[in-house]
C-alpha cells in the first residue's frame, strides 16, 4: 500500500477539473487523470501522475481509470467528478433524448465513478468525492435547462450518500461554481455578479483541495457556493 496521497479526477483535461488537477498535484497528491480529449493524459503526464483518455459516461473507461490507479498507488483518497457540456434549448424545445444527454453528462458521470471508488474508500474508513455542479442547481436558469435539473437530483444523491458512509469516514459535498473564467464572458453577466467579476478555475480548484483535506473532515452532504455572491442560501 502506497503512503502517498492519491487523487482521481474526471473531465481533468480543461478548465476547473484541469485547475483542481494541478492544485492537487501541488498539495502532495498523486493525480490520475481521465478526459476525452486526450488533454487530461498530457496534464497527467505533467504532473508525474497517471493518465487516460477515455469518458465519463463509459462503465470500461472509468474502470480502466480505477484499476490504474490502485495498481500503481493502491489507494484513492479523493475524487473529483467535473463534467462536460450537456444540451442547451428553449424548455420545450428539449427533446427526450437531450434530457437523457443531460442526465448522461451532468448526473450519471458522478454515479459511475462513485460506484467504483466509493468501496475502495470504504475499506480504506477515509475518503473525500468532491462534485463540481452548479450555481444553477438550487436557483435554476433557463440559460442551462438540463444542467439545473440534474445538478438538482445531484445534490439529492449527494445527500443520500452522506447519509450512509460519514459513518464509514467517507465524505461527499458538491462545489457550485457561478461564472467562471472558463466560460465566455459578457459584461451583462459580469455586471450580475455582486462581486463585479467571474470567478476563476484557481478559485474552484482551491475548494476543491479544501474539500478534500483534513481541515474539511467534518463537512459532508453539502452545497458550496463559489459564485461572488449571485446566488443566495435559503
Amino acid at each position: 500500500m502506497s503512503a502517498d496521497k492519491v487523487a482521481v479526477i474526471t473531465a481533468g483535461g480543461s478548465g476547473m477539473g484541469a485547475a483542481s488537477a494541478r492544485r492537487l498535484a501541488a498539495d502532495g497528491f498523486k493525480v490520475a487523470i481521465l478526459s476525452s480529449s486526450g488533454k487530461g493524459e498530457a496534464l497527467a503526464g505533467e504532473l508525474g501522475g497517471f493518465g487516460m483518455t477515455g469518458s465519463n459516461q463509459s462503465n470500461e473507461d472509468l474502470k480502466r481509470l480505477v484499476d490504474g490507479t490502485m495498481e500503481r498507488w493502491g489507494r484513492i483518497d479523493v475524487l473529483v467528478n467535473s463534467a462536460g457540456h450537456g444540451p442547451r434549448a428553449p424548455l420545450l424545445e428539449i427533446t427526450d433524448e437531450d434530457w437523457h444527454r443531460g442526465i448522461e453528462v451532468y448526473f450519471l458521470n458522478v454515479v459511475r465513478a462513485v460506484r467504483l471508488v466509493a468501496p475502495v474508500m470504504v475499506a480504506q474508513k477515509a475518503g473525500s468525492i468532491v462534485n463540481i455542479s452548479t450555481a444553477w442547481a438550487f436557483e435554476p436558469s433557463a440559460m442551462f435547462p438540463t444542467s439545473a435539473v440534474a445538478r438538482a437530483g445531484l445534490a439529492a444523491y449527494t445527500k443520500i450518500f452522506a447519509d450512509q458512509y460519514a459513518g464509514q469516514n467517507v465524505r461527499m459535498n458538491n462545489v457550485l461554481p457561478g461564472w467562471i473564467d472558463s466560460l465566455p464572458a459578457t459584461e451583462e453577466r459580469r455586471q450580475g455578479v455582486p462581486m463585479q467579476r467571474y470567478g476563476s478555475s484557481e478559485e474552484i480548484a482551491a475548494t476543491v483541495a479544501f474539500l478534500a483535506s483534513p481541515g474539511a473532515g467534518y463537512i459532508t452532504g453539502q452545497n458550496i457556493r463559489v459564485d461572488g455572491g449571485l446566488t443566495r442560501a435559503v
